[in-house]
């Protein structure tokens, strides 16, 4: 898992998972495993599932990268906390995947949480060889 800066302001950690590295063969599969750790949690909540290439993809002026083949958004929340108005400005936490020829990537913005962050980089870790 690499962190690094995206449009030079948004901090970001991503993996990047050859097909032939994960027993996931979809998008589909991919979000029902992080589902599944985000019920578990014991602080985390699951809000949504947003596909967003078919959101992209049904917009008249929408453009997608040929390379991606299918791209969707798990959303959940960490928040244990309201300790001021600005925290919800950085919530809720959300994990894209997106799905090429060859791999998958999983990509999401950095938490002002480390729990939280451990707990993504943990689960995206864990697409691999599984």
């Amino acid at each position: 898992m690499k962190q690094s800066t995206f449009m030079e302001k948004y901090p970001i950690h991503e993996i990047e998972i050859k097909k032939t590295q994960t027993r996931f063969g979809s998008v589909d599969e991919i979000i029902a495993f992080f589902k599944t750790k985000v019920d578990e949690h014991k602080v985390a909540i699951f809000i949504a599932t947003f596909d967003h290439y078919a959101h992209t993809a049904s917009l008249e002026e929408g453009s997608i990268s040929p390379e991606i083949l299918d791209a969707k958004n798990i959303i959940f929340c960490f928040g244990k906390e309201i300790p001021n108005a600005q925290v919800l400005g950085v919530r809720p936490r959300s994990i894209g995947v997106a799905q090429r020829s060859e791999d998958f990537v999983l990509s999401f913005l950095v938490a002002p949480n480390p729990m939280a962050n451990a707990s993504m980089i943990e689960w995206c870790e864990a697409i691999a060889n599984a």
